[in-house]
């Protein structure tokens, strides 16, 4: 059975929210969309809800999925939906630091394998791409 992590794709002004990852080691120092995996029970977005609420400290609202399911290692898959922030202010509690790209600025950052095509597909519903 695949395993789910979901991620948000959070957009203000245009500008969208990259997060880069402390840990694993492995993965620390790249720059993902916020998330988490989905726990037993879990529907999609109740999973993105909480791990924005515990890695950002925010409440989102969820719009439309980016793409379908992006394929991940040892039979993960990753499930993007665009978001907003509704209440609070994204603060990095998990990560190293967080940052606001435009969409000039979207490849600044060494964005992690499995997120390049969602950074790109996010391009394009944005109208940037």
């Amino acid at each position: 059975m695949k395993k789910v992590v979901v991620g948000a794709a959070i957009v203000a002004d245009g500008r969208l929210l990259a997060a880069q990852r402390a840990e694993p080691p492995e993965l620390a120092g790249g720059w993902e969309f916020p998330g988490g995996k989905v726990e037993p029970g879990e529907s999609d977005h109740d999973a993105l809800i909480r791990e924005c609420d515990e890695e950002l400290g925010v409440k989102i609202a969820i719009g439309g999925q980016v793409g379908g399911e992006w394929a991940l290692r040892n039979d993960y898959v990753l499930r993007v939906w665009l978001a907003e922030v509704v209440e609070g202010v994204p603060v990095a509690k998990e990560h190293l630091e967080l940052r606001w790209l435009s969409p000039a600025a979207f490849y600044d950052v060494p964005w992690l394998e499995a997120d390049l095509p969602v950074v790109r597909a996010v391009e394009v519903l944005l109208g940037e791409g």
